[in-house]
């Protein structure tokens, strides 16, 4: 288990790319409940269980669903569970790093500090995204990183439309 996040890290870092993970199912469900357990945390500090459990549900649904399209769409699908263990296992490793900001944040403390750290980790969180879809597809770094803000936009906007209190709107 150390070595797969060791190499999660090493994503994280863009010194490896999704193709070093194994081919495995059982990483990838190993890698779902850590991103479902992540998510459910951060999630829970705004918003009640049902909200929440219905929020993940439709993230990972809108996660599995864009990276198999891209990879269905660039004739790679055998590298889809590569892929979307590195996508759910960077975006847990992140997500874990923001939870004190989120906290922070959400207890209405912290300041600026909080936000521009969460802010950074978002930031961070976009670029090693780019870095999966380029290793993925091929193709260059700057068009990956902006499928990775379209992506991130387009999930963001379906979440609000879905869920109006993400965009804090009652």
């Amino acid at each position: 288990m150390f070595d797969i996040i060791k190499l999660l890290f090493d994503i994280c870092l863009f010194k490896k790319g999704p193709q070093d993970l194994p081919h495995s199912l059982w990483l990838l469900r190993l890698l779902l409940v850590a991103y479902v357990g992540v998510r459910v945390l951060m999630l829970s500090m705004r918003f009640d269980w049902l909200n929440v459990v219905a929020q993940v549900f439709v993230d990972v649904f809108l996660v599995a669903g864009f990276f198999w399209m891209m990879l269905y769409l660039a004739r790679k699908l055998g590298r889809f569970y590569q892929v979307i263990s590195a996508v759910l296992g960077t975006d847990a490793l992140i997500s874990f790093f923001a939870l004190p900001g989120m906290a922070t944040m959400e207890t209405g403390q912290g300041g600026l500090l909080a936000l521009f750290v969460v802010l950074g980790l978002i930031g961070w969180h976009w670029a090693v995204t780019g870095h999966i879809i380029s290793n993925a597809l091929g193709k260059t770094l700057s068009f990956s990183l902006g499928l990775a803000f379209l992506y991130l936009l387009a999930s963001y906007q379906v979440m609000a439309f879905l869920f109006p209190e993400v965009a804090g709107v009652k």
